[in-house]
């Protein structure tokens, strides 16, 4: 059977400079002293130009410029950056979503007003917590006066879409301290709450005293109270919970990471990004220096791979049942052909028959106990 594959609607853009690496990240971000970051936006170009010379798109509906921290481009080079972005992915300024991450000590009104005037309309914060004994110790660069400044700029100058990041389970965090954070949160009255748990990740700091018994975690019942009391806070408080770890005003879901969770395809370019086009996934050359010169040669890409028909489908449970209105037949039957019974019978029953899933006119997603044991549910729709 012959696919035909469209132009994916979505682009993710990695701008991988931040001010310093927290002690807990392993993303492809390298620290901004002494950086190319001019020649870093040249290859970024290159790299656009070739791109869409290849796959022209067709109809953008969600640019996500993430890191690193993107924040740090000083007001000309965000200026620049952003106007490549509007002359390679051009899209209409009503109905794009434009999120940009950013972190509060970096985004000032200058700032601010160039992504304002470059096309951005929705901003997430990285704040992580409002305690700033905690923000210290996981390395984070800014206290919560910066976070309330920041905020109050971008209201200021009419952002009226802006999402923060929390995290739970970090090291001495406690309940209360959790808590006090969602006071602190909540009041803002913003339209989106991203709020993850601690994951401690290889090539980290957090790794290295993990390893020590140097990590202070709260123990996973204490890291489950967490979870409770967030969407308890969150649902009482009028925001709905649509993705295991997201919160959202009605009409304000992330429209870009929701394209991912539905499995579709996105554009993905910039050092160590990853993309999702014509049934292949890739991954680009991660190095600051390997991706420019690479860039000067063709598409900067690392590895590339075709995603056989079996993944693709097990990736479509295991991302989907993320969003708490789970997986729809009729997305499944658009991309495969087929039913979801048709292939995933068996591990269906399994967790029907525990009740950590429940059927839905549309398909299948998890009960409210399934919630808790998400990751077991995903794991087990890989063969």
């Amino acid at each position: 059977m012959l696919v035909t594959y469209a132009a994916p609607t979505a682009v993710y853009i990695h701008i991988p400079f931040c001010t310093n690496k927290c002690h807990y990240c392993d993303f492809n971000s390298y620290v901004l002293k002494g950086q190319p970051v001019m020649e870093y936006l040249d290859a970024l170009e290159r790299e656009m130009e070739l791109t869409v010379r290849n796959n022209p798109p067709i109809n953008v509906e969600t640019i996500f410029v993430g890191g690193g921290t993107p924040t740090v481009l000083l007001p000309d080079q965000m200026e620049r950056f952003l106007r490549m972005v509007r002359t390679y992915f051009p899209a209409d300024p009503t109905k794009v979503e434009f999120s940009m991450e950013a972190n509060p000590g970096t985004t000032d009104e200058d700032k601010l007003a160039v992504m304002k005037e470059g096309g951005v309309n929705r901003i997430s914060f990285g704040v992580q917590s409002f305690n700033n004994d905690l923000l210290a110790a996981i390395g984070r660069i800014h206290n919560t006066d910066d976070v309330f400044r920041s905020i109050e700029n971008a209201k200021k100058l009419g952002f009226d879409n802006l999402s923060i990041d929390l995290m739970f389970g970090l090291p001495k965090q406690t309940v209360d301290i959790m808590q006090a954070t969602l006071d602190t949160a909540l009041g803002l009255d913003l339209q989106h709450y991203s709020i993850y748990s601690l994951k401690v990740e290889e090539n980290t700091l957090f790794h290295t005293l993990f390893n020590k018994n140097q990590l202070p975690l709260p123990s996973e019942d204490e890291e489950v109270d967490m979870y409770e009391l967030i969407m308890k806070r969150l649902e009482a408080a009028g925001y709905k919970q649509y993705e295991i770890s997201n919160f959202a005003k009605p009409g304000y879901e992330s429209r870009h990471n929701t394209m991912y969770w539905r499995n579709r395809s996105y554009y993905g370019l910039g050092a160590g990004a990853h993309g999702y086009m014509n049934g292949q996934r890739h991954v680009n050359i991660k190095g600051i220096q390997p991706y420019m010169d690479a860039s000067k040669l063709g598409l900067p890409i690392l590895e590339q791979f075709e995603v056989p028909r079996q993944e693709a489908m097990e990736d479509f449970m295991m991302v989907g049942l993320r969003l708490l209105e789970g997986v729809r037949n009729a997305d499944f039957i658009e991309q495969f052909g087929m039913e979801i019974e048709t292939q995933f019978a068996a591990t269906l029953e399994q967790w029907l028959h525990k009740q950590l899933l429940e059927r839905t006119p549309d398909g299948y997603k998890l009960s409210k106990h399934g919630i808790l044991l998400g990751n077991e549910v995903f794991a087990s729709f890989l063969s």
